[in-house]
């Protein structure tokens, strides 16, 4: 029997245990994660040998994901019921990914979540047509080649993301634009405090002996590289989540929920080292369909709707060679074929304007 095609339909195949949210384990991962994102920026701090810092970089990325998964499931409102735990819980998470809270509850639950792969509705990730494309200058056509090359994932999330989406803009929830204050703050007063004990090295009697080359050091050492490499982990899980030659965006008279939260989103089994940190975010499409499964309760909610939508579900384990294959093939997207193009497929594909001109000239 063909199962009903609807995003609420899909909904009720997950059981309400998966729903479940106890208070006492959200609180569990929370602690963990806090305590292991501080041994690691402590090891940094503590250390200048390469040995040491370069790995402690790697994993402060992760860490710093973990926390912002944690923030991110605490704006969904799927890790507490108590609104005002969530909401504290939330705001400390997101203070290492320098997120306003309540600026990503705007863009990310009711834009991302609301208009998934909808050309007209979802900004993350959002291809370019091939005429699009052709229009930008020379600067545009650069950057998007940077920023949809294999190296562009946390290049693209910085800017495109968090610059434009955390700091420069501003949502009329007056939360949020105190969340963005409350978070640009942070950046100065942490800048600033971390360059000062950098540069005095932590000894009395330091107007003579500041060092700026020490404290700049110290800053980007413990902030700016961790949080450069935070940007990359979750540019890089987006990207998969739902850039795939096997995904089609729709414009809004051909999309569907259940096109988008179900065919436009992709899940991928990922080592435990890194579900570790990452608390099973790459089990996407459970949480698309329903945003109040806790992050613990994926792969059991997964494992619901494919006894019914199995047909339906996009399962893979290849996420890296999937990532690869998508940032070399899927470049820009052709609306009305529905399918995705490199640039010289694109270019292959242009109308010969001396034909259109001589058929325009005979008419």
């Amino acid at each position: 029997m063909q199962p009903v095609l609807t995003l609420s339909a899909v909904r009720n195949s997950v059981s309400s245990e998966s729903l479940e949210n106890p208070t006492y384990l959200g609180l569990l991962y929370f602690t963990r994660d806090l305590f292991v994102h501080a041994l690691i920026i402590t090891g940094l701090f503590l250390t200048d040998a390469w040995y040491f810092v370069v790995p402690l970089w790697f994993l402060s990325g992760l860490s710093i994901s973990s926390l912002f998964i944690i923030g991110h499931d605490a704006a969904h409102g799927s890790l507490f019921r108590n609104k005002r735990l969530a909401w504290w819980v939330g705001q400390i998470s997101m203070v290492p990914s320098l997120h306003a809270f309540n600026q990503w509850v705007f863009g990310h639950n009711r834009i991302h979540h609301g208009h998934t792969v909808k050309i007209e509705g979802d900004f993350v990730w959002r291809p370019v047509s091939p005429s699009d494309y052709a229009k930008l200058g020379f600067i545009g056509k650069i950057w998007h080649r940077v920023s949809w090359s294999r190296f562009g994932a946390g290049i693209y999330y910085l800017v495109e993301i968090w610059l434009k989406g955390m700091i420069l803009f501003k949502a009329q929830n007056p939360e949020a634009r105190r969340d963005r204050f409350l978070i640009i703050s942070f950046i100065i007063l942490s800048s600033v405090t971390l360059i000062f004990m950098g540069g005095t090295g932590f000894e009395p009697g330091f107007e003579n002996d500041f060092s700026w080359g020490a404290g700049i050091w110290l800053f980007a050492k413990t902030v700016v590289v961790p949080f450069f490499m935070f940007n990359y982990v979750i540019g890089f899980a987006v990207y998969v989540h739902h850039i795939s030659d096997t995904i089609s965006w729709k414009k809004h008279k051909d999309w569907t929920p259940f096109h988008g939260q179900v065919l436009g989103t992709v899940n991928y089994h990922v080592p435990p080292f890194f579900n570790f940190f990452l608390h099973n975010i790459f089990i996407h499409m459970p949480h698309h369909v329903h945003m109040k499964i806790p992050f613990y309760h994926l792969p059991r909610a997964l494992d619901e709707i494919k006894l019914v939508y199995g047909n339906y579900v996009i399962e893979r384990k290849s996420t890296f060679s999937d990532y690869l294959k998508a940032t070399t093939t899927c470049k820009l997207f052709d609306i009305q074929k529905g399918k995705w193009l490199t640039y010289a497929q694109a270019r292959a594909e242009e109308p010969d304007k001396n034909v259109q001109l001589e058929l325009q000239t005979q008419v």
